[in-house]
């Protein structure tokens, strides 16, 4: 009996320790920093693309039964805080002192039009298609570089927007009279978003995973009840529980989003953000028994191609690049 008892309690023990170490090693990988740690990069991407295409999944499933997208981006933000809230309590004000506040400031605007969108076009299409279009932002993050940054562009990089362009029509169709508010809405959100990739690579140089997902949601709660007071209506009791899983899937996709680009480049992560694609259509199918066709699969395809390849050309660009030397 004894050696019964000690062997389960050093198998605790041991499951502890691992529990421990896997604590440690999450708390480090986001730290703030340039950092090359490319297979932790990806098993934090291919994890946060499941939970993002749960997220809009579930904005979906809140908008079908009647619960207002500006609703659902407050409650989003609001539970985030919730489940971060003992984060904070361990760490206490360090985990909002920032540097960059100018930079969480637009991060937190271009957010708030993404989410709002992005949560309006899922409540009208299909949660596959938003996820085929939300490839372009890359593009449309290029697109911005050019027309209001004045950015030179070689002709490979123009090529991949016009390559990007036509998978988009292929999945919009607007000559067929297909072309609708939702799809309006997923333009939207992937313009906004392909601003917002830029901002969180720069802010992950100085500030850790942590703090930059808690003062960004910390920032978007108040900022979201707004639009929220104008549509009330209270939720059921389920819908209080969807919320409060969406919360906590928020926090943890966007965890691990932000810990992928702290530990590698950009256009890494961008390579295996088609992964979100196979899951969003697999989630659509099993909640809602909704499929995307072939063209939409093809436009994505595309998209995402085009995208990939604007990304590695301008990392390859910038690296290039000759360090900038400081004045003497």
């Amino acid at each position: 009996m004894q050696k019964e008892n000690a062997s389960k309690a050093a198998a605790a023990s041991s499951g502890l320790a691992r529990l421990a170490a896997f604590g440690r090693a999450f708390e480090s990988s986001g730290k703030s920093g340039e950092v090359d740690r490319p297979f932790s990069g990806v098993i934090f991407v291919f994890a946060a693309m499941g939970f993002l295409a749960a997220l809009i999944t579930m904005g979906r499933y809140a908008a079908l039964e009647g619960i207002n997208p500006s609703q659902v981006v407050f409650f989003r933000n609001f539970f985030c805080v919730i489940w971060m809230l003992p984060l904070f309590a361990w760490r206490g004000m360090s985990l909002v002192r920032t540097q960059s506040l100018h930079l969480y400031g637009l991060r937190v605007g271009l957010s708030f039009i993404a989410m709002t969108a992005m949560f309006h076009a899922v409540g009208m299409i299909p949660v596959g298609e938003v996820t085929a279009i939300s490839f372009l932002s890359p593009l449309f993050g290029t697109a911005f570089a050019i027309g209001l940054l004045g950015e030179r562009v070689g002709i490979r990089r123009w090529m991949a927007i016009v390559v990007g362009f036509v998978g988009a029509m292929i999945i919009l169709r607007p000559s067929g009279g297909d072309f609708n508010a939702g799809q309006m809405a997923a333009l939207v959100s992937a313009c906004a978003v392909g601003v917002i990739g830029p901002l969180v690579k720069r802010l992950t140089r100085e500030d850790d995973a942590d703090r930059v997902v808690f003062l960004t949601n910390l920032l978007l709660t108040p900022l979201s009840f707004v639009p929220a007071v104008f549509v009330w209506t209270w939720p059921t009791l389920e819908m209080w529980g969807l919320f409060l899983v969406m919360g906590l899937i928020a926090v943890l996709g966007h965890m691990s989003l932000v810990r992928a680009y702290a530990a590698m480049d950009a256009s890494l992560v961008m390579t295996f953000k088609f992964v979100r694609l196979p899951f969003a259509v697999l989630f659509g199918f099993l909640v809602f028994r909704e499929a995307i066709d072939g063209m939409t699969w093809v436009g994505g395809f595309i998209i995402f191609a085009a995208s990939a390849y604007v990304t590695h050309r301008e990392a390859r660009f910038k690296a290039a690049k000759p360090p900038i030397q400081p004045p003497m």
